[in-house]
């Protein structure tokens, strides 16, 4: 939160307490000396003078594309007030790249037209592990400034608009797991080189990682992430670090961030850290579960929260579940949008293998949370890793929850066993169904769901299966080295 006052043309800016969205600037400045702010919204001007105060040249405008890749241009400082009026302008073809940089035919995103990456300032944060630059989450926008129809983040603003008309907030948050390890060349592809061995959640895991996970953490508050917890996870340099939940737009824009100060840091501590969904074949997988509560739109009263529920979970939050049921095949999708995340999403993974829900049951696909303290009752959505365009897998959750919401739908009872003991049988008596086991098939799934390509409209929906149809056929035609490769490079 910040506080200001004004006294003639003066303009002092006192900075309580950072965070993402809460921009600031730490001396007085005479607005003579400011140019071309006028006409600026007070949070763009805020951006132009903490790269003032603080030397930063190089402004990244970044989105995230159909293929889960972080992109963006970058504007100097000098042109910095103009670029955040105007945007910077764009091709539409990148929206049609997949993420070994093929472009893919789809109509519209060819080589005729233009986008504008339009930042939001009140995303801006300085990257700590490059100095001198600093980024701002962005949304593509037609020329003449208008919503475009391919643009992830404005689905998801979009998706949380749904969510307001009926009354409703969602909180959320990420909680990405990622291996630590050195890219190290080999006679054919490099491959990833974890940097320890140790076992999960040990203190030999903590003690390899620390260098590298103080500057992390430090990283992380400077841009206004607040740090939950820490530990070294099962596989081989695998880290688990998870911040501070928030309301959607926000959790989204974080995990961007996040991925983008993981990876910063660790090419700055000669390390590679990957956020890929499998980077090892024989190690644990990287998921990046997200949870899920629907608040009242003040945000005071946790709407999920019934202590009189057996499991605490209120009749709301049941329907919430049931929509998420009804819909995840399609959702996997989208959730975990890659080739490779299908490696991890396998029976006794502890990865969500079928297509149910239990208190504190981590094999089923949505696990109610026992509550920490009182009305902090929540969802964990578990097929979900960081190659998904958080924008996308957030909002696709939001509209799979609000249609078991505006349906109320039941989604029968609590599992209380890993689904992978049971029968064959008992599974279908259940009503249990295996997740898809490949991209292919989730896409399928996506394509036969109704209400998601209706939220996803023509060109965004035409544009992400061509984009993730590519990326299945181009690693069914190489073997295991070429994916987990291109995977940790990327991701």
């Amino acid at each position: 939160m910040t506080a200001a006052s004004f006294r003639g043309t003066v303009e002092v800016w006192i900075v309580l307490s950072p965070a993402p969205g809460t921009c600031y600037a730490d001396r007085v400045t005479d607005r003579r000396n400011t140019a071309g702010v006028q006409g600026l919204d007070t949070a763009s001007r805020r951006v132009l003078e903490r790269a003032e105060v603080e030397g930063i040249d190089l402004i990244r405008f970044l989105y995230a594309d159909h293929g889960g890749v972080i992109r963006g241009k970058a504007a100097s400082r000098p042109r910095l007030a103009e670029r955040l009026r105007t945007g910077i302008g764009h091709t539409v073809a990148m929206m049609a790249m997949n993420m070994l940089d093929q472009l893919q035919e789809v109509e519209g995103l060819g080589p005729v037209g233009e986008v504008r990456l339009m930042p939001d300032p009140a995303t801006f944060v300085p990257l700590p592990y490059a100095q001198g630059a600093g980024a701002m989450l962005c949304e593509l926008r037609t020329p003449g400034g208008g919503a475009w129809a391919a643009c992830p983040r404005t689905f998801l603003r979009e998706a949380v608009e749904s969510l307001a008309a009926e009354g409703y907030t969602l909180v959320a948050a990420f909680e990405p797991e990622f291996t630590l390890g050195r890219r190290e060349p080999t006679e054919g592809l490099d491959r990833l080189a974890p940097v320890d061995d140790s076992l999960c959640y040990s203190t030999t895991g903590f003690d390899v990682a620390h260098d590298y996970i103080a500057q992390l953490i430090k990283a992380m508050e400077t841009q206004g992430l607040r740090v939950e917890h820490y530990h070294p996870e099962l596989g081989h340099g695998q880290q688990e670090l998870s911040i501070r939940h928030a309301p959607a737009l926000r959790a989204a824009d974080n995990q961007i961030i996040y991925r983008e100060t993981v990876r910063g840091v660790a090419l700055r501590t000669g390390l590679w850290a990957s956020l890929a969904p499998k980077p090892l074949a024989d190690q644990a997988g990287n998921g990046a579960h997200l949870h899920l509560s629907l608040w009242d739109p003040e945000t005071t009263t946790n709407l999920f929260d019934s202590p009189a529920d057996p499991d605490g979970l209120s009749e709301l939050g049941h329907h919430f579940v049931g929509g998420l049921l009804a819909h995840l095949p399609a959702l996997v999708a989208l959730t975990c949008g890659t080739v490779n995340s299908f490696r991890r999403l396998a029976p006794r993974m502890w990865s969500s293998a079928y297509a149910c829900y239990g208190l504190d049951n981590r094999e089923a696909a949505v696990r109610i949370c026992s509550p920490l303290a009182a009305g902090s009752a929540n969802l964990e959505y578990k097929p979900s890793d960081s190659s998904a365009n958080p924008y996308l897998s957030l909002g696709a959750v939001i509209h799979a929850g609000l249609d078991g919401v505006r349906r109320r739908l039941d989604p029968g009872d609590a599992l209380a066993v890993d689904p992978d003991t049971l029968t064959g049988d008992a599974r279908a008596r259940l009503g249990i169904e295996r997740l898809p086991a490949s991209l292919g098939e989730a896409l399928d799934a996506l394509e036969a769901d109704e209400l998601l390509m209706e939220a996803l409209g023509p060109l965004r929906r035409s544009a992400y299966l061509a984009v993730k149809r590519s990326e299945a056929a181009a690693f069914a035609a190489q073997d295991e080295s070429y994916e987990l490769f291109h995977h940790f490079r990327v991701f």
